[in-house]
């Protein structure tokens, strides 16, 4: 059976279930407008901000989710924002970074101490360096693709996980995130994982463990005003 013979079978099935037939007239129309458009439902208040609110609500969401967050105002402040993180957490100045061409330019190069390796995580690597498809601030929550650039092991191999994001970035709602999902094209990424803080769980006597199923620490360096 083909994708479009499958495709067909399915929908058949639904259509019995319901029992009609193929939307027609009026009402494929609206069907079809609805796809086409992607009208938003009800969206929350704080996301409908100024940008420099937006980023500011952006950082206060993931601090309250136990993510950690620095601010820079330059390119060339990245990579000691960096080594000054590492640093701070007695962690090692070996990373893996994601082969994403978006950070090349940032100069890591100008951090004698830093030691970078492009591309996918292994066991032994303690820190993992990615960009972010873009910051929600209604919930301090990252959106991020996979892609040849962006290895999702990436997110949840190491036990720390440092996100470079540009405060442009930023947006108000999940709904303006899968609107830049969308625009990427026509191909949609095999996985979009939204990362809101470290790895948690309270399943152990109802007490909050970081790390449980992925990075222990989430470090977000934001770029610009």
């Amino acid at each position: 059976m083909s994708g479009t013979d499958g495709k067909a079978a399915i929908l058949g099935n639904i259509r019995r279930a319901l029992g009609r037939g193929e939307l027609s007239g009026a009402a494929r129309a609206e069907c079809e407008a609805r796809l086409k458009e992607h009208p938003s439902n009800l969206i929350p208040a704080r996301s409908k901000l100024p940008k420099a609110e937006q980023v500011e609500l952006f950082v206060k969401m993931a601090e309250a989710v136990k993510a950690s967050v620095t601010r820079v105002a330059r390119d060339e402040d990245v990579p000691g924002a960096l080594v000054g993180y590492l640093k701070g957490q007695n962690l090692p100045s070996d990373v893996v970074m994601a082969p994403d061409a978006s950070l090349d330019r940032y100069g890591w190069q100008s951090e004698r101490m830093l030691s970078v390796r492009r591309g996918r995580p292994e066991d032994a690597d303690q820190v993992g360096v990615t960009g972010a498809l873009c910051g929600v601030a209604e919930t301090g929550t990252l959106m991020m693709a996979s892609g040849p650039d962006h290895p999702t092991t990436l997110n949840f191999m190491p036990e720390t996980h440092v996100v470079v994001l540009r405060a442009e970035q930023v947006v108000g709602a999940y709904e303006e995130g899968f609107n830049i999902l969308r625009a990427r094209g026509a191909t949609l990424p095999r996985t979009v994982n939204l990362v809101t803080g470290p790895s948690r769980t309270g399943d152990i006597e109802q007490k909050i463990e970081l790390g449980a199923h992925g990075p222990r620490r989430l470090h977000i360096i934001v770029v610009g005003d």
